[in-house]
């Protein structure tokens, strides 16, 4: 791995924090990914809604999606989920959607924790039926 996971002298694992509170990079190319939702990542600009008709409802369903969208550019790159070092989760009605994506995320990075930072939207860009958009950062060997 590129990157050391940092904590501080207060550390206690029993919290199972789902997020590392940084994340050092000491080698590799560091990757800029722009937002990933359950859209496909190759759409019409502007956008036509009917594109994204077979977007499912279900928060969970539509975090499965991006991540895979996530894990086919990572791919690209050369790289894994395994090699993330930073995902900014935008969340439309966090109260509403965060546990079902929190499951797929958990379960997605497995014990690769990036640093992270949610952010509540009223709105994302792409499509009104959208609950979640992933931006990473990777750091690929």
């Amino acid at each position: 791995m590129g990157f050391e996971v940092i904590h501080t002298a207060a550390n206690e694992p029993r919290f199972n924090m789902p997020y590392a509170p940084a994340i050092k990079v000491t080698s590799g190319s560091i990757v800029f990914l722009a937002g990933i939702t359950a859209a496909p990542v190759y759409h019409s600009h502007p956008h036509v809604a009917a594109e994204f008709d077979d977007i499912p409802a279900d928060p969970g369903k539509q975090a499965a999606l991006a991540v895979e969208a996530l894990e086919r550019v990572l791919e690209a790159a050369g790289g894994s989920l395994s090699d993330v070092v930073e995902v900014t989760r935008y969340i439309k009605d966090i109260a509403e959607n965060q546990d079902a994506i929190n499951r797929v995320l958990g379960a997605a990075f497995g014990e690769n924790r990036p640093a992270s930072t949610t952010v509540e939207v009223v709105r994302l860009a792409t499509d009104p039926r959208l609950v979640l958009e992933l931006r990473a950062v990777a750091a690929i060997d």
